[in-house]
C-alpha cells in the first residue's frame, strides 16, 4: 500500500515514511469503532483517501510558515496527509462533526504532528485567516466561498495565488460558471489509478473570493 505513495512522492523523510505506513493500522482500528470512512472505501485507504488528499500536493508545495484551513475533514483528509508532507505549515482542520474530530485528534497525536490543530467547528465561525482553505467536495463551489470567502490572506508567498484549493470530481462547469478565474487541475495527469480519472483539484484565488 505504501508503495502507491513512494511512487508518486520518492522523496520522503524515514519519519514521513513512517508516519504514512501508521496510517493503515490506525484508520482500520479507529474505522471499527466509529465510522469515518465507508466500509467498502476503508481498503482502499492508501488511493481513494491520502493519494487523493496529496492530489493538492501535485499542484502545490507549501512554503514554510503557511496557514491552512481544512474544512469539512471528515476523518482528516485532505489535513492529516498533507501535514505529513509539509511538517512545517500549521494545518488547522475542521467539522461540524465531534465524533470524526476524535479521530482526527487521535491520528494526530498517535503520528506526533505538531503541526496539526482539530476542531469541532462550523466554518463560517472559524477566526482568522489562512493562506489557503482545503477541502474535499463538501458542498457546491457557491456555498464553499460564501463560508470561507473573509479568511484569506492578502499576502501572498506561493506563485500560486491565495485561496482554494477544492479536491473535486466529474463536469464542473455549471458549478463554476460564476468562477471565471477558477482553474482545474486534472489528477489523471499526476496519478496512473483509474480512480483520478475524474478527479481534480480546483483553484480558485483570493480576489474572486473576497
Amino acid at each position: 500500500m505504501m508503495d502507491e505513495i513512494l511512487k508518486y512522492f520518492p522523496n520522503l523523510t524515514d519519519i514521513q515514511k513512517e508516519q504514512f505506513e501508521k496510517l493503515d493500522f490506525l484508520y482500520h482500528d479507529w474505522n471499527a469503532k466509529i465510522n469515518v470512512i465507508s466500509r467498502k472505501d476503508i481498503d482502499e485507504l492508501y488511493t481513494k483517501h491520502i493519494l487523493h488528499s496529496l492530489g493538492i500536493a501535485k499542484i502545490i508545495k507549501f512554503e514554510p510558515g503557511t496557514y491552512v484551513l481544512d474544512v469539512g475533514t471528515g476523518g482528516g483528509f485532505p489535513g492529516i496527509p498533507l501535514a505529513i508532507l509539509f511538517p512545517e505549515t500549521r494545518f488547522y482542520l475542521i467539522d461540524v462533526i465531534a465524533k470524526k474530530i476524535k479521530v482526527v485528534q487521535a491520528v494526530a497525536e498517535a503520528l506526533e504532528l505538531k503541526n496539526v490543530k482539530s476542531e469541532q467547528m462550523r466554518a463560517e465561525l472559524v477566526k482568522g485567516d489562512f493562506d489557503f482553505i482545503v477541502s474535499r467536495a463538501v458542498t457546491n463551489m457557491p456555498d464553499f466561498v460564501s463560508w470561507v470567502k473573509d479568511k484569506i490572506k492578502k499576502k501572498h508567498k506561493h506563485e500560486l495565488r491565495n485561496g482554494i484549493l477544492y479536491l473535486k470530481g466529474g463536469d464542473l462547469t455549471e458549478e463554476l460558471k460564476d468562477f471565471p478565474k477558477a482553474t482545474e487541475y486534472n489528477l489523471a495527469n499526476f496519478f496512473e489509478d483509474e480512480f483520478f480519472e475524474t478527479k481534480k483539484v480546483v483553484h480558485l484565488p483570493l480576489k474572486f473570493t473576497s
